[in-house]
């Protein structure tokens, strides 16, 4: 792992075939940033399987913004769909780093990174 990719804080929910990975990195220049990871499980006819994998970068001159955004989205939900749809919620289903670990199906590099920017 190189400097830039040092990871200093994992968490992993798991839901359902997704799993979602949020860790905390540092760069070069000692800062953090925040990687938010979704990986998909896929079923082939034969019975093997895959992931598929989509990742945001996440800056901190971006979090306040994109906390607000998302809190915004987020209640828009509850208030439209009802409390019922955070009844699902499992706290139990989020785990530390040492538990993220996915089975390597020849898949490992296969995911999208997206930056802000290019949205």
């Amino acid at each position: 792992m190189t400097e830039r990719e040092q990871d200093i804080f994992s968490k992993v929910l798991r839901a359902g075939r997704r799993t979602y990975f949020f860790d905390v990195k540092a760069t070069k220049a000692g800062d953090y940033y925040l990687t938010i990871t979704e990986s998909k499980k896929f079923t082939n006819d034969d019975g093997s399987f895959h992931f598929k994998k989509h990742k945001i970068y996440l800056y901190k001159e971006d979090f306040n913004e994109f906390k607000s955004i998302l809190d915004e989205a987020t209640n828009f939900i509850i208030g439209e769909k009802g409390e019922e749809i955070i009844s699902d919620y499992n706290p139990e289903q989020v785990t530390t780093n040492s538990d993220n670990q996915e089975p390597n199906n020849g898949s490992e590099g296969q995911f999208t990174d997206l930056d802000f920017d290019d949205i």
